[in-house]
């Protein structure tokens, strides 16, 4: 094999590889990055990790065809590091590849075509079109929950449904859920109801390749396959096989008691509170009350208002108070800081709404006026 390709061609494919390579070398091959070459003026370039694969593909003019495996790091380094030129890519007969541009001259080690893995084809059906940007926005708002607990692996993925009216994307890690829908196209083609378990890292490689670009992508599902086509290059991911939580039922619908604080304020006073809150448990205290407070303070709020506050035996207490919009009983009620902190990073909305039912039961927090697309379930810690 042996061809020329521009360098910002080729590193941009290069660095979308770099997340799915296996870096652990447990595989050796799985290190490597596959270069294929057909004739035409392009070469392929494949990267695995079993789990998630990618194919794509750059300009380049080809010499001789073939295919090499290069050890994916390294050849993204050298890349990198070249000036912005044409480099050439050699397969020698001795189990090497010649990088050169310019004056730079590098010999890369490779392995055997042959232990390369298979990679499992595209399903028939060709997929569903689904809005990038859509769901570009539906993974920042979920990621996040998905756990990293290898004992409970069905949670290690978030729940992607397609359906003819909406798509959802559904996070859990068993102490809060994050659920973000966005409705279909109502003239794109009928699906059905597609239902598939999204690994993390999956959502994660997606992400990257949605970029900033606009249109749709295509998804569909195999036998024991997700695929992936975004911009000519194609996503392959093994489907998590396991039920997900019936994650409607943790979802109340009795909560009467609504808060509504601004995003900014809250998310700042939370900031600073938990930096003495404990390093363990992130706990963090919300004491909310309807009346104005009595306590003197110069700026204390004239209406309702919610006392942020955290405390730690090894570094102290912190507390702020925020004013709310609340009519309703005086409730205490403990949360998981970082937890607030992660929706409350994700959202656009100025304000944000808290449906509480009391200190035990599950919170539910959604910014205001978004009820519907997106919805935060959050555990209440013991106060």
């Amino acid at each position: 094999m042996e061809l020329s390709v521009r360098k910002s061609h080729l590193l941009h494919e290069l660095q979308l590889c770099q997340g799915i390579v296996e870096r652990k070398n447990t595989i050796p091959i799985l290190s490597n990055v596959m270069l294929d070459t057909d004739g035409d003026d392009g070469v392929e370039l494949l990267a695995t990790d079993l789990d998630v694969t990618l194919r794509t593909r750059c300009e380049a003019t080809v010499s001789r065809a073939g295919s090499v495996t290069v050890p994916a790091k390294k050849l993204f380094e050298i890349v990198r590091n070249l000036p912005e030129t044409d480099i050439l890519i050699r397969e020698d007969s001795k189990g090497t590849v010649t990088v050169e541009a310019e004056n730079f001259h590098s010999k890369l080690q490779t392995l055997p075509r042959e232990d390369f893995p298979t990679l499992p084809e595209l399903a028939d059906a060709g997929g569903v079109p689904v809005e990038r940007a859509a769901l570009r926005g539906m993974v920042s708002k979920t990621a996040f929950a998905i756990t990293g607990e290898d004992t409970r692996f069905y949670l290690n993925g978030a729940l992607f449904v397609v359906k003819n009216e909406a798509m959802s994307l559904i996070a859990t890690d068993g102490h809060r859920l994050a659920l973000a829908s966005v409705e279909r196209d109502a003239e794109a083609e009928p699906v059905g109801e597609l239902s598939a378990i999204l690994p993390k890292k999956t959502l994660n490689e997606v992400n990257r390749l949605l970029g900033d670009s606009d249109g749709d992508i295509q998804y569909s599902i195999g036998e024991s396959h997700l695929f992936f086509q975004v911009d000519g290059r194609l996503l392959i991911s093994r489907n998590i096989d396991a039920t997900f939580p019936t994650y409607e039922r943790v979802i109340p619908t009795g909560n009467d008691k609504t808060v509504e604080i601004d995003r900014d304020r809250l998310m700042s006073a939370i900031r600073r509170v938990a930096l003495l809150s404990n390093e363990r448990s992130h706990a963090m205290k919300f004491q909310i009350t309807a009346k104005p407070r009595s306590n003197g303070a110069e700026n204390a709020p004239d209406g309702a208002s919610a006392e942020v506050s955290a405390e730690s035996p090894e570094h102290g207490r912190a507390n702020e108070v925020v004013p709310i919009e609340y009519e309703g009983p005086d409730l205490l009620i403990c949360f998981n800081a970082q937890y607030v902190l992660d929706f409350l990073g994700v959202i656009e909305t100025d304000a944000v709404t808290l449906a509480l039912k009391d200190e035990t039961s599950q919170a539910v927090m959604h910014p205001t006026g978004e009820e519907s697309t997106y919805t935060y379930v959050i555990m209440p810690m013991r106060v």
